[in-house]
């Protein structure tokens, strides 16, 4: 069975997280993004207390894709440092964790 990762990132609004996700998908980075609503952020930055409103965003993975997958999300993402964590899941359906790896398996183009 394929050891799954899912990453975990936050973004400044739906349309941000959804349009990560939807790059990373394509790229076969990730087998799917969900883009999760109502996320309320408070925190310290730059010496101030601050709260803003949020997405978040779950990534699913395998380990052989999941750096590439951080990496490009780093690289992709408008936050100065993004909020993105791993999180390696122990005990995946293995239905589930076959359809992650096949989707983030690079295919060649179909025939033309």
């Amino acid at each position: 069975m394929p050891h799954i990762v899912f990453l975990y990132a936050t973004a400044p609004d739906p349309q941000t997280a959804a349009s990560l996700a939807r790059t990373l998908v394509e790229e076969r980075l990730i087998a799917c993004g969900n883009v999760l609503l109502g996320l309320r952020s408070v925190y310290r930055w730059e010496g101030a207390v601050t709260e803003e409103s949020e997405a978040a965003l779950l990534c699913k993975t395998t380990a052989d894709r999941a750096d590439a997958a951080l990496a490009r999300l780093a690289e992709l993402h408008p936050y100065e440092v993004p909020a993105i964590s791993r999180f390696d899941a122990a005990n995946a359906l293995p239905a589930f964790a076959a359809w992650i790896a096949d989707e983030v398996t690079s295919r060649s183009s179909p025939p033309a």
